[in-house]
């Protein structure tokens, strides 16, 4: 959610006038994440997020928008995103795709309370319930054929310790086999940061544009690395267990899936230090940009190993 496409009042004007959504009266860059540029919009109608899509094209990005509208539609806090005149999610602003969704209430949490972290992996089992009845189908983009490709793009600019558990990681998760395990729309990217809170009331899901359908363990995983890490870069077993007590309470995992759990979190850790590797390595440009730290996911990656 860096700024990467900067955009004047002018242009804001003209692109809220195909939405009924009131005339504009103040905006501001979101510096927060990495992906899309995102402002806060505020018009005479109410509270608003922009997104101007950096990456997505116009035929992909229905999907993921849909997906936002389904779960808002099925009691899953999502940010619902606001049609034009002519009933699309889609608009084009300086060349690219962007959407006009509602702004929720709440924040981001940094340190998740036990707490939160139950009422985060409830919410995430209703999500991947919900999600069988979407419709629609987009293969999941990071997985391993992915890492793979990201690994050998940025090979070169390695030491040598992590090409080498880079390496044995993918080996590794080229043994697994995840194809018997139960599948559903993902969110694949929920970090503390994807997930806004008032007090212990989850407000909203938001950030979906990793939305694919793929294994439903492995987004618990993603899930569980982030809200469950400790500052020493492990995971805490009480709120690890917790977050699986919740989960199960409204989707019971399998004998497969409990059995997979370990290398469910390996590959979660493997996804994002692959990802924010090449974000340090091979930067992209923006106004206003935020690169996370690779060895956040590299300790973790050894912590899980170790086990």
């Amino acid at each position: 959610m860096s700024v990467y496409t900067v955009v004047n009042q002018a242009d804001l004007e003209a692109f809220l006038a195909d939405f009924d959504q009131g005339t504009l009266v103040a905006f501001e860059g979101i510096s927060a994440g990495i992906e899309n540029t995102n402002y806060f919009v505020d018009t005479t109608a109410g509270r608003f997020v922009l997104t101007i899509f950096e990456h997505h094209s116009f035929d992909e990005l229905p999907y993921f928008l849909d997906i936002m509208a389904f779960m808002a539609e099925h009691a899953i806090p999502t940010a619902h995103p606001k049609p034009t005149r002519d009933g699309s999610y889609l608009k084009e602003l300086k060349g690219k795709p962007a959407a006009l969704v509602e702004r929720l209430t709440g924040s981001g949490v940094e340190h998740p309370t036990l707490k939160q972290c139950e009422v985060m992996a409830t919410y995430l089992a209703k999500f991947h319930l919900a999600g069988q009845d979407y419709d629609a189908f987009r293969a999941n983009d990071r997985g391993l054929d992915w890492m793979q490709s990201t690994f050998e793009l940025i090979r070169s600019h390695l030491p040598q310790d992590e090409v080498d558990l880079i390496e044995s990681e993918i080996a590794f998760q080229s043994q697994q086999d995840w194809t018997h395990l139960p599948k559903s729309v993902i969110h694949a990217d929920l970090f503390c940061d994807n997930a806004l809170f008032n007090g212990d009331e989850l407000s909203g899901i938001i950030d979906l544009y990793y939305a694919c359908n793929s294994t439903m363990l492995y987004d618990l995983a993603v899930m569980a690395n982030d809200w469950c890490r400790l500052p020493d870069l492990t995971l805490c077993e009480e709120k690890t267990a917790a977050v699986l007590a919740a989960y199960q309470q409204v989707r019971p995992m399998t004998e497969l899936e409990q059995q997979t759990w370990p290398a469910a979190l390996r590959m979660g850790a493997l996804r994002f230090f692959l990802s924010r590797l090449k974000d340090k390595h091979l930067p992209r440009e923006g106004e206003m940009t935020q690169i996370k730290d690779p060895n956040v996911f590299k300790s973790l990656l050894l912590a899980h190993r170790s086990h």
